[in-house]
């Protein structure tokens, strides 16, 4: 089946006499207009922050060049109605002070952790920020999703979106090297929201970028214990202390972690005993690959959302931290009541020589592209 939302006018056409008619029906596909709106709302240490909305007239993206947030995701279910589908804070400024859990933002120089926040690279070791125990998460203390992006609209025949830029300097962080991040962020008349990470650096560094929104394709009306989840995946990089993965690529065929095909995520919830915070093996090496890497249903809306990415790995997690958390239009976000599936290099490969590489060279470019499609299924 076709999993891309379609718009049709049903146009019937009526002829005939008191004693006799004659009824036909012809399907028109509606045209796509695709459409931007910017707006800036706030200055944050200095520059300019703006509020985006992307339009092709079926769905919506909501983003912000602060942190490269994505806000609000609005799309269809299988009646039409139109809701949220991304935890949220009810208003830009909202992110500067009260985003810990990172809601929407894109994360870096390192998403998820680095073990002992240190690594060496040609025989020279670098003290990264501790932000996480004796670890480094997300970059550390102010990574990427808390740094406001140089921004620029544009169009395209089949898409709108934002181009944004940042520069991270060397030693930010700890980390070497400047390094000069450009990343694209579009919605297309597919009702596909497409991310496009690409960086550059003046020397030998380490980078891995995702996407960090946490997903509800219930409109947040509850947790997603109903979702229904397919992740393309036989392994996991199991962790220790402080979630370091130990260095085994672990098969999960037969255990709560098997989302080879679809299950309830409720059920392995329960079977876990736990809540998901684990990086899953998309591949076994670095390709440009593009790959589908899970499919996330939720079956009363019939709302669907199809994952891709180029990069080996993605981390789920299930919103485990969450007790009471102020979100937006005044609900409280519980346990459980989102799903992360960020795409990216394993946790801790710096230090993990048998892991797919993260190092980054002058003159090489790391590029990691994220598709998210969004459909419905009656």
């Amino acid at each position: 089946m076709n999993l891309k939302l379609k718009i049709v006018l049903l146009a019937i056409l009526i002829s005939g006499s008191a004693c006799q008619s004659q009824t036909k029906s012809t399907v028109i596909q509606k045209e796509v207009s695709l459409t931007i709106k910017a707006e800036k709302v706030a200055t944050w240490e200095g520059q300019d922050v703006f509020h985006y909305i992307l339009d092709n007239g079926t769905m919506q993206v909501e983003m912000t060049n602060y942190g490269g947030i994505i806000s609000r995701i609005i799309t269809p279910d299988k009646d039409g109605k139109l809701e949220n589908v991304v935890l949220a804070l009810d208003n830009i400024p909202d992110y500067f002070t009260k985003n810990g859990p990172y809601l929407g933002a894109a994360v870096g120089r390192y998403a998820n952790r680095i073990g002992t926040a240190s690594f060496t690279l040609e025989g020279e070791t670098f003290e990264i920020t501790k932000n996480n125990g004796e670890n480094t998460l997300h970059g550390g203390a102010k990574g990427f999703g808390v740094k406001v992006w140089k921004p620029e609209v544009y169009k395209t025949d089949k898409a709108v979106g934002v181009k944004m830029t940042y520069l991270s300097v060397d030693g930010e962080e700890g980390f070497p090297g400047n390094l000069e991040t450009n990343l694209w962020m579009e919605l297309t008349s597919n009702n596909e929201l497409k991310l496009r990470f690409e960086s550059t650096t003046d020397k030998k560094t380490v980078v891995n970028l995702t996407n960090h929104s946490y997903f509800n394709l219930s409109g947040i009306t509850g947790d997603v214990r109903d979702h229904e989840l397919q992740i393309f995946a036989d392994a996991i990089t199991p962790g220790g202390p402080g979630q370091i993965p130990t260095g085994e690529i672990k098969l999960i065929a037969g255990t709560p972690f098997d989302f080879q095909t679809p299950k309830n995520l409720g059920a392995q919830l329960d079977a876990l005993g736990e809540g998901f915070d684990h990086n899953y093996v998309t591949k076994r090496a670095n390709s440009s690959e593009l790959k589908k890497i899970a499919i996330v249903k939720h079956p009363e809306s019939g709302r669907i959302m199809e994952v891709f990415s180029t990069a080996p790995g993605v981390q789920l997690y299930t919103a485990n931290g969450f007790n009471n958390f102020a979100g937006a239009d005044g609900i409280s976000y519980q346990s459980h009541w989102a799903l992360c599936l960020e795409p990216e290099a394993w946790p801790d490969s710096p230090n993990k020589p048998s892991f797919p590489s993260t190092s980054l060279a002058p003159g090489e470019k790391y590029v990691h592209e994220i598709v998210y499609e969004f459909g419905v299924e009656d």
